[in-house]
C-alpha cells in the first residue's frame, strides 16, 4: 500500500505535489492505471489510479473514498514542555503520531528550557510519520502555548497532570476510563512549579505517577501516550 499526500480529496481528480509525484513516478515507477492511496490528512483515505505519470505533477483519479479511516472514538491530547534538545521533541512527535495521537501542544512552563520551535519541521515530521504508519488523519500541533492559556481552554473531563512528587498520585490505569477523551500534561526536566501543579489540581486535574524511574520529558510523554493506547485496546 503506497500512501501519498494531496491537497484535494473531494474532486474526481487530484494532483500530487512535486515531491510526492517524484517519489511515485521516479522511485516507485508507477504507470498509468496503477493503484495508489491518497489523503489530505483530514481523515479521508482515497483509493486512486494514476492517470498522468508526470514526475512533477502526477495526476490521479479517485475511485473510492473512506471517510474517517481508522478514526478512534476517543481523542488523546498530550501537552508537553519542549526539550532543550530539539531532536528529542522531534523524536516524540514522530513516535506519537505512529502510535496514534490527535493533538500535541508544546507547553511553556515556569521551568521550561525552550520556548521557540520550528513548527514547519515538526509538521513535516508528523506528516511523514502519518504516511509511514498508513493513517489518514494528521494530528494538530499547536504553537508553543503558555500553560495558563491552555488551562483557560475548554478541557475534557479526563484531565491528568504527571509530576514527580506527591503521595496522592495514582497510575493511568487507575484514573483513565478507556474510550474517553484525555488531556495529559508533561512538564519540563525541572518539573512543574508548585504553583502550576496547584492550579491544575484546582481545575480538576488528577495527579499521575509514571512509576519510580525518573524519565526524560519526551520519554514520559511517550510512556503516557502508549499506556493510554494500551488501555484502549
Amino acid at each position: 500500500m503506497h500512501l501519498f499526500l494531496t491537497d484535494n480529496t473531494e474532486d474526481p481528480y487530484a494532483t500530487l505535489p512535486p515531491d510526492e509525484s517524484k517519489h511515485a513516478i521516479r522511485v516507485l515507477r508507477l504507470q498509468p492505471a496503477d493503484q495508489l492511496w491518497v489523503t489530505s490528512g483530514n481523515g479521508t483515505l482515497c483509493r486512486a489510479l494514476v492517470v498522468d505519470p508526470d514526475p512533477t505533477a502526477c495526476q490521479v483519479e479517485i475511485v473510492e473514498r473512506t471517510p474517517h479511516y481508522g478514526a478512534r472514538p476517543y481523542r488523546l491530547h498530550i501537552a508537553v514542555a519542549p526539550t532543550k534538545n530539539n531532536a528529542r521533541l522531534e523524536w516524540f512527535v514522530e513516535k506519537a503520531v505512529e502510535i496514534g495521537i490527535d493533538r500535541i501542544t508544546p507547553l511553556i512552563c515556569q521551568h521550561s528550557e525552550r520556548t521557540t520551535l520550528n513548527l514547519d519541521r515538526l509538521n513535516k515530521i508528523a506528516l511523514s510519520a502519518m504516511k509511514q504508519s498508513l493513517q489518514a488523519a494528521l494530528p494538530l500541533i499547536d504553537s508553543p502555548t503558555p500553560i495558563a492559556r491552555l488551562l483557560a481552554q475548554p478541557l475534557p473531563e479526563c484531565k491528568l497532570v504527571c509530576h514527580c512528587d506527591g503521595d496522592n498520585r495514582l497510575t493511568l490505569r487507575q484514573l483513565y476510563t478507556p474510550g474517553t477523551d484525555a488531556l495529559v500534561l508533561i512538564g519540563p526536566e525541572g518539573d512543574f512549579s508548585p504553583a502550576e501543579i496547584d492550579n491544575c489540581l484546582q481545575l480538576g486535574f488528577q495527579p499521575v505517577t509514571l512509576g519510580n524511574n525518573r524519565l526524560r520529558t519526551e520519554t514520559a510523554a511517550l510512556y503516557a501516550l502508549t499506556a493510554l493506547q494500551i488501555l484502549n485496546t
